[in-house]
């Protein structure tokens, strides 16, 4: 079960490019934003759509992978860890971040874009 603990497992699709960064030592960190569809079907039977918004974060490895094979609209599938941070506003307004720190990439459907 140990295996278990804060895993996370996402099928969506890329809603823009990635936005890459480069550190030291030749390091690269990946920022992706995924859209995961959802349909059900309310009390009244009508089929209702969301779309649900993940952060992602990808580093070294994974990171380079994004940036050469993932553009807006690929679907994918990831496995990560869920993370919160905090950081100061300009203002110093305490803000509070929730994203998913990428371990694997698995990149599905076809190479073309979506419209």
């Amino acid at each position: 079960m140990n295996s278990l603990r804060n895993r996370v497992q996402l099928i969506g699709n890329l809603g823009s490019d990635p936005e890459i960064k480069s550190f030291e030592k030749d390091r690269k960190m990946a920022r992706i934003n995924l859209a995961v569809n959802e349909s059900y079907k309310d009390n009244d039977g009508k089929t209702i759509k969301e779309t649900h918004w993940h952060n992602l974060v990808a580093w070294g490895k994974t990171a380079e992978l994004a940036e050469k094979f993932l553009k807006k609209g690929k679907e994918v599938a990831v496995e990560g860890k869920l993370v919160t941070r905090s950081y100061e506003d300009k203002e110093g307004v305490k803000k509070y971040v929730t994203e998913v720190n990428v371990s694997e990439i698995l990149f599905l459907g076809s190479n073309k874009e979506k419209e």
